[in-house]
């Protein structure tokens, strides 16, 4: 595909980058849902794991992920872009084929001869205490691999981003990047319980764990900044430099506020004095745990209806949860550039426009449980709908980073909010995992809403997703009400 401009033929290796940052995005998601759909079905039965178990591992990783987060970014502008996204996608590679060795060392460590012997071991007995304790802080070591590779991602992508397109064009090209993580959550249901019951859940990890190597020969090949790229040409690269070719209506008033915005290096401290960063911290902090939790839980929810995905109906539920978010979501990306163009908005005030639109879809999630009993495809639609607003709302939310920090400080400004989403994460994984075992063991006891039980738990969560971005956008507008760059 190619454009006209002037006598030029415009190249578009920019949506290449675009492509690339997708699959790197799609094998980022995929590698975390293995676990998540391979858990309650397969390795709880060999390990003899409670709810509690798999809230512990899922909030390590998220802890864990949250404190890397926040050095990545720094990692990635001092590494470089190239370099340091394949030492992430490297690293989380390996993390992921590591959990498949878990199950090895339990029953070498403990003296237990094969699988058979592994899941005849009596429940809550002293050896089925110590195969529970033993895999945990397995599965807990390679999560922290897995997390410290994966924390480098985003904030090389938004780097990337920023390097290829213009700002018009940033939340729509980060809305289908960012698209990789629902199309890797509308994979992997589909491909990872056949992979587990075909080949073994071990085998799901390698398998999956494989892709970033893959993905990795294909990035040192491709990527240089653009302006050395072989690929692209002059047409191309005065379109993604047209910023500071000719600036947005407001930066006419003053067009040195972007060359000193371009030209700017902050230290990393100094990054928290500005209001820019604490309202980006806010938009992740408030609602990174609600797409986590819908990523982590959705499919233990739907086995607790009555549909694992080990049935064909519950793989189908999750393949249409993803689905919706990934249709919906893509098009939320594009909402700001059409304010831009046909509205005539900056681009930070039709970044928030759109958020504020995209902050309402979430609300729905408060009728999920109420609904269930009804139909599963309720909670399907209902959870797919909100998680397509956090993806729309995140694609946005990321763009603003580009909108007002220079680009040398962009990976790091992306690694602090990530890491206070993490944060976030790391609380609704844990407290979640605490609740649904409090709630089952009180039964009829424990209601919230006019819901007993277990479902109780399920609905505490779910009414805290469907405010989070309202409260979230709220601030983050009483912190940066206008659009305003970095300069000094």
């Amino acid at each position: 595909m190619s454009t006209e401009t002037g006598k030029s033929r415009m190249t578009n290796f920019r949506w290449v980058m675009c492509a690339m940052l997708f699959f790197a995005t799609t094998v980022n998601y995929m590698d975390r849902q293995v676990l998540s759909l391979t858990w309650k079905d397969f390795i709880a039965l060999d390990f003899h794991w409670s709810d509690n178990d798999y809230g512990n591992i899922t909030s390590t990783f998220s802890i864990f992920y949250a404190f890397i987060s926040l050095f990545a970014g720094k990692f990635i502008d001092f590494m470089g872009t190239k370099k340091g996204y394949v030492w992430a996608i490297i690293l989380w590679s390996i993390g992921a084929c590591l959990h498949a060795f878990c199950g090895m060392v339990t029953m070498n460590f403990l003296g237990i001869a094969d699988v058979e012997a592994l899941r005849a071991v009596t429940a809550g007995s002293d050896l089925a205490l110590a195969i529970s304790t033993m895999s945990v802080w397995l599965f807990l070591s390679c999560r922290i691999i897995l997390a410290t590779g994966e924390a480098g991602n985003f904030p090389a992508a938004i780097k990337v981003t920023a390097e290829y397109f213009p700002k018009k064009d940033r939340a729509f090209a980060t809305s289908i990047f960012n698209a990789g993580a629902s199309v890797g959550a509308l994979a992997a249901p589909l491909t990872i319980p056949l992979l587990a019951k075909a080949f073994g859940w071990e085998m799901a990890f390698i398998i999956i764990g494989a892709l970033g190597f893959i993905w990795a020969g294909f990035w040192a090949v491709l990527y240089n900044k653009p302006s050395e790229s072989k690929f692209v040409n002059k047409a191309e690269l005065d379109y993604i430099q047209s910023d500071a070719n000719a600036p947005a209506q407001e930066e006419k008033k003053d067009d040195s506020r972007q060359q000193a915005n371009d030209n700017l290096k902050l230290r990393f401290i100094d990054c928290f004095k500005y209001r820019q960063t604490w309202a980006f911290i806010v938009g992740k902090f408030m609602t990174d745990g609600v797409w986590w939790f819908f990523l982590f839980w959705a499919p233990a929810y739907f086995s607790e209806l009555g549909y694992p995905t080990t049935t064909a109906t519950g793989q189908m539920l999750i393949f249409v949860l993803y689905l919706i978010v990934t249709v919906v979501s893509i098009y939320g990306g594009y909402l700001p550039k059409l304010f831009v163009e046909k509205k005539g908005m900056e681009p930070y005030a039709g970044r928030m426009r759109a958020m504020l639109m995209f902050a309402f879809l979430p609300i729905f999630a408060m009728f999920a449980q109420p609904l269930a009993h009804i139909s599963p495809w309720i909670p399907c639609v209902i959870i797919g709908l909100a998680g397509a607003g956090h993806q729309a709302w995140s694609a946005n939310l990321y763009s603003t980073i580009g909108d007002m920090f220079p680009k040398s400080a962009i990976a790091t400004i992306t690694g602090i909010g990530t890491m206070f989403g993490g944060l976030c994460s790391f609380a609704i994984n844990k407290c979640s995992g605490m609740l649904f075992t409090y709630a089952e063991g009180k039964g009829d006891a424990f209601q919230f809403f006019g819901v007993a039980g277990k479902p109780a738990g399920y609905m505490i969560v779910f009414c805290y997703c469907a405010v989070a971005y309202l409260i979230a956008w709220t601030i983050m507008r009483t912190l940066v009400p206008k659009y305003k760059p970095i300069t000094e």
